[in-house]
């Protein structure tokens, strides 16, 4: 294809993403090639959302499976996603693409409160709105955060960066005879228990009739060419919803 198949996409990016080859924190030679790839995408005409995980700096079940309380343990975890979600956009401002971060907890200092009409006003204007904190409430992962985000902007489809090339029916990692889906439904993600969103994400894209397409971002221009609408990871999909 010669140009973006989508107007508007929801990117969901793990926060171990930024870490790179390191268990924990950022490296920032992988956080400017992610804000580069974004600056490229968005320039080619695309508006764009963003959720970023924490993960990579705590991750709020990890926490209370320790004995946290969990919603405490959640809340530390939402305010991991602001810290990556400001490296994000310094780096991204650094290549010359401007952004606004939006936060569902209330930082003034730092973020504007997530207001989707203000929100959507950005997007219209031509920026990259960051959304942090997932959705301000404890038990709702970043992926369900995502979900209802793009349903809110009204997105084409959630693009899912992760660092495994799709969704298979089973752990590739442990299963040398895992084979992976080029296409699946909502439904059979959510029949078949695949672990790549909860079950919530799952649900919420599958009543909002929303596409997601899970890639592994980790290689370079893989953003670019999943949003020019190559055949890159896996779709899933619902069945009255056509790819674009």
């Amino acid at each position: 294809m010669t140009g973006p198949a989508y107007r508007r996409i929801l990117l969901k990016l793990s926060g171990e993403m930024l870490a790179g080859d390191n268990e924990f924190g950022i490296t920032p030679e992988v956080l400017f090639r992610f804000a580069q790839e974004v600056k490229d995408v968005h320039d080619s005409g695309v508006q764009m959302g963003i959720v970023i995980g924490g993960g990579n700096i705590f991750r709020g079940l990890a926490g209370s499976e320790r004995g946290m309380e969990r919603a405490h343990a959640d809340y530390m975890g939402m305010l991991a996603t602001v810290i990556n979600a400001l490296a994000l956009q310094d780096a991204l401002e650094q290549v010359g693409c401007y952004t606004r971060l939006m936060s569902a907890l209330r930082i003034e200092q730092v973020c504007e409160p997530y207001i989707r009409r203000r929100a959507m006003a950005h997007l219209n204007k031509g920026r990259v709105v960051i959304f942090a904190a997932g959705t301000g409430n404890p038990y709702f992962s970043t992926d369900t955060a995502a979900t209802l985000r793009a349903a809110e902007i009204g997105a084409d489809i959630i693009l899912k960066g992760t660092k495994v090339d799709g969704i298979y029916d089973k752990d590739p990692k442990k299963f040398a005879d895992a084979v992976r889906f080029e296409r699946i439904s909502h439904l059979d993600a959510l029949k078949k228990e695949l672990k790549v969103a909860d079950t919530t994400a799952f649900s919420l894209s599958m009543e909002n009739n929303l596409p997601i397409i899970v890639f592994d971002i980790s290689k370079p221009g893989n953003l670019q060419r999943v949003v020019n609408g190559e055949p890159i990871g896996t779709i899933v999909i619902s069945p009255t919803k056509t790819q674009s």
